[in-house]
């Protein structure tokens, strides 16, 4: 199996910064694996609310969850700021896969990238819904 190599700056869209918490750092000495996850979900949700997606207390429809991977490539650690890149490599009839970056703050190279899917359901039914016009609209300008 071969690995994948890692991202360069240039294959993001859009940018989200965050500094690294004393309690991100693992027993190792570097954030923890599960902090990663937390970013991109950070990162994506902070993009849809930023564009009028998202409402997060009421809004209907909204997108959940359903897949996620993250591969690593160079340790990070506290106390440092780290910056996320965004970009969309597909979207679908109820789906939208985001591809996500996570770099130590003026590096070329990602120090891990992954992926993460949402699908768009109904509030209520939970049922997965067609992406409406004005989010595939959005979705599209990180393509």
């Amino acid at each position: 199996m071969s690995r994948e190599a890692p991202a360069i700056r240039s294959e993001f869209k859009q940018w989200q910064r965050f500094t690294t918490r004393w309690a991100d750092n693992d027993a190792y000495g570097h954030v923890n694996n599960t902090v990663y996850y937390q970013w991109f979900d950070s990162a994506v949700n902070a993009w849809l609310v930023e564009q009028g997606l998202l409402d997060i207390q009421a809004g209907n429809p909204i997108a959940l969850v359903v897949e996620t991977r993250c591969a690593y490539f160079a340790p990070l650690e506290f106390p440092h700021d780290v910056e996320v890149g965004l970009a969309v490599s597909r979207v679908g009839r109820s789906s939208m896969r985001y591809r996500i970056g996570v770099f130590a703050r003026d590096a070329s190279q990602a120090a891990a990238q992954g992926e993460f899917v949402h699908v768009m359901v109904d509030r209520n039914t939970r049922r997965p819904i067609d992406i409406p016009p004005h989010w595939r609209a959005a979705l599209e300008t990180l393509s």
